[in-house]
């Protein structure tokens, strides 16, 4: 039954005989009996586990976040279990990922954190056990997050710091008041939840330094330059303040409001001390503002020739060729956009591309 995950009591009893039944007074302090007892049944009992579980293990595992069950139950039956919720695979040696908290308390430190690398699930194990783990994972390097709903729970939970999480249905009050996080629903599915809405808000800061980067650079580049050479600045400054203004308010609106994604649970979490801008960042980056830059210098140099302007007055030419020039950043903005995030924010470039058309329009 303990290998079916059931949880087994066992029902006997023992025929005494009146005199040696204490009465009412004596009865807290009497001992019971635990020798020649009769069996009458052994009873297994099912915890079943909540619907989703297994597909939220799975997305967890997938994520790189992986997921460790600390039980007081017997070996068989936490095995059973581990299986059952996917914590374990059929093919996975249960020596190599069960450990009891006994074998468990007896390791040094150095073989605990050893150990705790590659334990999956620990059987039989004490409030300390679950402690000492949590320790044995930090020091190691881990980011720990722990979720418990018994008073034993607490040192564990306040070794973790800031990620711990209680359950609200039969979490014990001492376990929801040491915890940040209360699972309403009893579910290890919500955990998955909290992980998939945690992560657009990282994702969603590097897209958006991303895009006030290569927009800030090229602006400053295209601007330094012609005035380095020409004396003539084709985007003067109420232009690139309308610029910095609509991307500071729409481009970072739809940026920072961006749902997650179920590519953002395949990717591995990101360490403490990565970069908040990555080489693949750095790299979009450079090869974003090297072509507007190259697009823009092309039509501040060689503009009136390309736009056909040779016959117009100098002052008619310019003023064409800045504002051909001023909307050719904003189309390589909504191009950056369309790039950095989802095609479906449409609504973003068509206000974008609106409102600049009619700042020319006021300007000319």
């Amino acid at each position: 039954m303990a290998a079916k995950s059931l949880r087994c009591v066992a029902l006997a009893y023992k025929p005494l005989d009146l005199k040696e039944v204490p009465n009412e007074e004596e009865r807290d302090n009497w001992s019971l009996p635990d020798n020649d007892l009769i069996l009458l049944a052994i009873v297994g009992m099912k915890d079943p586990c909540c619907p989703g579980v297994k597909d939220a293990v799975l997305l967890c595992t997938n994520a790189g976040v992986k997921v460790r069950m600390v039980t007081g139950d017997n070996l068989q039956t936490a095995k059973a279990i581990a299986l059952e919720c996917g914590i374990l695979s059929e093919n996975e040696r249960a020596d190599d990922f069960i450990i009891e908290g006994k074998v468990f308390r007896a390791l040094t430190d150095e073989q605990k954190e050893q150990a705790a690398e590659k334990i999956k699930v620990m059987a039989r194990s004490s409030p300390n056990d679950k402690l000492q783990l949590v320790k044995a994972l930090k020091k190691r390097g881990h980011v720990v997050a722990v979720t418990g709903d018994g008073t034993n729970d607490a040192p564990a939970l306040h070794e973790v710091g800031r990620y711990r999480s209680s359950y609200g249905i039969q979490g014990t009050e001492v376990a929801k008041e040491s915890s940040h996080i209360i699972i309403l629903d009893d579910n290890f599915a919500s955990v998955v939840k909290v992980v998939r809405w945690g992560r657009p808000v990282y994702a969603n800061i590097q897209k958006f330094i991303q895009f006030q980067l290569t927009v800030n650079v090229a602006a400053l580049i295209i601007n330094v330059v012609a005035a380095v050479s020409s004396v003539n600045v084709p985007l003067n400054a109420v232009q690139l303040l309308w610029v910095n203004l609509l991307m500071d308010t729409l481009g970072a609106l739809a940026l920072a409001t961006e749902p997650p994604t179920d590519s953002l649970m395949k990717r591995a979490p990101v360490g403490r001390r990565e970069p908040l801008i990555t080489n693949i960042m750095w790299r979009n980056l450079v090869i974003q503002a090297l072509f507007q830059v190259a697009v823009l210098l092309t039509l501040n140099f060689d503009g009136r020739s390309l736009l056909q302007l040779n016959n117009y007055p100098m002052t008619k030419a310019n003023k064409i060729k800045n504002t051909f020039i001023f909307n050719t950043v904003v189309l390589c903005q909504v191009l950056l956009f369309s790039i950095i995030t989802s095609l479906s924010l449409i609504f973003f470039i068509f206000m974008l591309y609106s409102c600049s058309l009619m700042f020319n329009i006021i300007c000319s």
